[in-house]
């Protein structure tokens, strides 16, 4: 796959949106803007080189994280790329997971990454193998007050 990106999807909106397409406009790098119908007069999608319309008014939040529908406008435009600047969008694996599956570069940590860090339990095991302090806890939550109250105590929690 070749690593140059010549064209790219962010998948976010507002401000974000715009630092993202500066910082691929220095770079030569086209962009492509999404937005809700609510956003139709967003500054967004008038600083990208194209822009898309996600879906129907009313939806706005859920546009932003349909992921078909944002792999659909992305192979549509022909992007390399996609940024989902931050947010749910930019947290979920199966985002990633759809982007590689349509050879698409995902701008951000791979899909395992994300599961593994974004489960805190496994984060917190990552990190101590890393040798990295954590705060005390207990490893699952407790079944009752009682339980809990014991953990807190052992914990050094009052």
């Amino acid at each position: 796959m070749n690593l140059k990106i010549k064209k790219l999807l962010v998948a976010n909106r507002s401000e974000i949106a715009i630092r993202i397409m500066r910082a691929a406009n220095e770079l030569g790098i086209q962009t492509v803007a999404i937005y809700a119908a609510e956003d139709k007069l967003a500054l967004h999608r008038f600083k990208a080189d194209e822009s898309y319309c996600l879906g129907q008014e009313g939806r706005p939040v859920a546009s932003y994280l349909d992921i078909e529908k944002i792999i659909e406008i992305a192979i549509e435009a022909q992007v390399d790329a996609i940024h989902p600047g931050y947010g749910f969008l930019s947290e979920n694996p199966d985002f990633v997971k759809a982007c590689k599956k349509n050879n698409i570069k995902f701008i951000g940590p791979s899909e395992n990454t994300m599961r593994s860090l974004g489960n805190k339990i496994e984060a917190k095991k990552i990190a101590k193998r890393a040798q990295v302090p954590t705060i005390p806890a207990s490893e699952k939550l407790p079944s009752s007050v009682k339980l809990s109250q014991n953990i807190a105590d052992k914990l050094g929690y009052h």
